[in-house]
């Protein structure tokens, strides 16, 4: 009679618990396996930021479909995510700033500001001229102009916009130099406001309406930067304190800008011309908010001071009226 076969458990070797616990913890505390679990953690790392990324992308495809394709590729723009957390780095970079100066002495920062003022008159002069010499050599409507309608010219419009768009990442130094001089006065829930928003808009702007209607707020507001940051620029140098007398005049020219912008808006939306309505509705409301806050800011600054009261608040930006970060008394 042949033999039963083994029972196939009887073949297998006994399990080793405690030999296997302390391969484990051998290799957790071996350097390979330091290299091992930083690579692992780090990958995981990788994953949640892709799928961060594609639920952004997602959720960005759902409200606004699909993007332009003249604007693939460029700088910052494919993903969301770099001008995500550039924002919240530039939050936070405000928030714990102001606890680190809290009991430190202030910076000065004279001359970091004549060229930072400097610099950022220059970029946006180039961008206003640029930007008229752009469309107006494309025959662009100033009531409406519609996103496909000349041709080569748009593209020329939109890389001009790409810079308008980085330059809002560049204004985020405006409030960490007030961080560094300690002018916590000056960093107003308005200024922060519009610095950290301007930037993540114009995200959207330059992904799916880069040309077109989309000239028309940009080459105001360089117009308004162009005079803006030459004033601070000059209210540097003491010996032309005494010539800027027009800083009252730089918070109306912004209440202006604003009420223009506003008014182009609605002039799209009564006579359309193919532009999408729903970006331009968010525009309204949003310039709407900065016409709320600045009005605010203007009855604040120069309608309830007491008479003879100098005037020490900040500009709409949330800068000083006179500088960044250093207010200028009148003088007798």
């Amino acid at each position: 009679m042949p033999a039963h076969p083994s029972h196939p458990s009887s073949h297998v070797q006994p399990r080793q618990p405690l030999r296997v616990t302390c391969l484990t913890i051998s290799t957790l505390f071996d350097l390979r396996g330091t290299n091992y679990w930083a690579s692992y953690i780090q990958q995981k790392e990788m994953n949640h930021l892709e799928s961060l990324d594609k639920w952004l992308n997602e959720l960005f495809y759902f409200l606004f479909e699909d993007r332009d394709s003249r604007v693939r590729g460029w700088l910052l723009l494919d993903s969301y995510l770099p001008t995500l957390s550039l924002t919240i780095l530039y939050l936070l970079t405000v928030y714990l700033g102001s606890k680190y100066m809290r009991d430190r002495p202030a910076y000065s920062l004279k001359g970091v500001l004549q060229v930072y003022n400097f610099s950022v008159t220059m970029l946006s002069l180039y961008m206003l001229v640029e930007l008229v010499c752009a469309t107006s050599s494309a025959g662009y409507r100033l009531q409406c102009q519609g996103l496909h309608e000349a041709g080569e010219a748009d593209l020329r419009v939109a890389k001009v916009l790409w810079w308008y768009y980085f330059s809002k990442v560049i204004e985020f130094l405006d409030t960490i130099f007030f961080v560094l001089r300690k002018k916590n006065s000056q960093i107003t829930f308005l200024h922060v406001y519009h610095h950290a928003s301007m930037f993540n808009i114009w995200w959207c702007v330059l992904n799916w309406i880069p040309c077109g209607q989309s000239f028309f707020g940009p080459t105001l507001n360089s117009f308004i930067h162009v005079c803006m940051y030459s004033y601070y620029g000059l209210s540097t140098i003491p010996s032309m304190q005494k010539y800027l007398w027009w800083k009252r005049y730089l918070t109306q020219a912004q209440l202006i800008q604003f009420i223009l912008t506003i008014t182009h808006t609605l002039s799209a939306i009564v006579v359309p011309c193919g532009f999408p309505v729903g970006c331009l509705l968010f525009q309204f409301s949003y310039m709407a908010s900065l016409v709320i806050l600045f009005v605010n800011f203007y009855i604040q600054t120069y309608r309830k001071r007491r008479p003879g009261e100098s005037i020490k608040s900040s500009h709409p930006n949330g800068h000083s009226v006179s500088t960044n970060g250093t207010s200028l008394k009148k003088r007798k």
